[in-house]
């Protein structure tokens, strides 16, 4: 995939972003040298490799820091809502903001 001056001009609208024209054709260059190193790693083969969680498990072996998915709080919610000025079927009630 190569980008063309347009693009960019176009991306630079979008983001709206204003750039002199030397760092639309540097921004070019970039993006263009970006699209081909995601080109190169989409051409490496990489069935039968497993995912990885973190970049260290490459190299070493890493504990997983997971707790243990246990209530340890007693449930509260009435009495958070009892301050709000509206609530209907353990909800807060805002007022309409988008039309």
């Amino acid at each position: 995939m190569s980008l063309r001056p347009e693009d960019v001009r176009r991306i630079a609208h979008l983001a709206r972003l204003e750039l002199k024209p030397q760092e639309q054709v540097e921004l070019l260059g970039q993006l263009n040298d970006f699209f081909t190193i995601v080109e190169q790693m989409r051409s490496v083969d990489t069935s039968g490799v497993a995912p990885l969680y973190t970049p260290l498990s490459a190299v070493q072996d890493v504990a997983l820091r997971l707790r243990p998915d246990d209530v340890t709080e007693i449930d509260q919610r009435a009495d958070n809502q009892r301050s709000a000025p509206a609530v209907e079927a353990g909800l807060f009630l805002v007022p309409r903001v988008i039309e």
